[in-house]
């Protein structure tokens, strides 16, 4: 009796603290929900489908991109806004993704890392860019939202000032 009790208590533990519970998406790994909605984002990027991207993010005021360009872009209608300003000159959008991470923060909250290297024409003219992000995903109802996003180009502007503590060195290129 005495280790039935105790085989259903650790069970009890262990229902109360979510272990061996599905995530929203139905799979026992939450961070495969959170790699899927950032998979849809990429595909949504490729394909140029402003929808399918901004499917992507919790729409609300409170969305908040830090742009590679260092401005800042604050809530969903302005971000699809400029979005759909942006996709309309462009076409030919190829983008690769190395260094994926994704860090559980918890049941509801995700960090994803990675490098990105995007090439695609604006207007006709071949453009590229490569560079670093961030993105913060939130479990919205039952699905994974970008909350924020903070990307940094891997070529800064040299006219722009950097503390010495962050200048480039040989270690940190990598």
């Amino acid at each position: 009796m005495k280790k039935l009790v105790a085989v259903s208590f650790f069970v009890m533990v262990l229902a109360i603290a979510g272990f061996g519970q599905k995530s929203a998406a139905g799979t026992s790994d939450p961070s495969k929900s959170v790699h899927d909605a950032f998979d849809r984002l990429v595909e949504g990027i490729k394909q140029v489908d402003v929808d399918k991207v901004m499917a992507a993010y919790e729409k609300s005021d409170r969305l908040l991109i830090f742009n590679n360009n260092g401005s800042a872009t604050i809530g969903w209608d302005t971000v699809k806004t400029n979005n759909e300003s942006t996709y309309a000159k462009l076409k030919n959008v190829s983008l690769e993704i190395t260094g994926l991470r994704i860090e559980m923060l918890g049941r509801t909250a995700a960090v994803v890392t990675c490098k990105w290297k995007q090439t695609q024409e604006n207007n006709g003219k071949l453009e590229d860019a490569a560079g670093r992000m961030t993105l913060i995903f939130k479990l919205i109802g039952k699905d994974w939202k970008i909350t924020h996003r903070h990307t940094s180009p891997n070529r800064p502007d040299p006219g722009q000032p950097v503390f010495p503590s962050e200048r480039i060195t040989d270690l940190a290129r990598s």
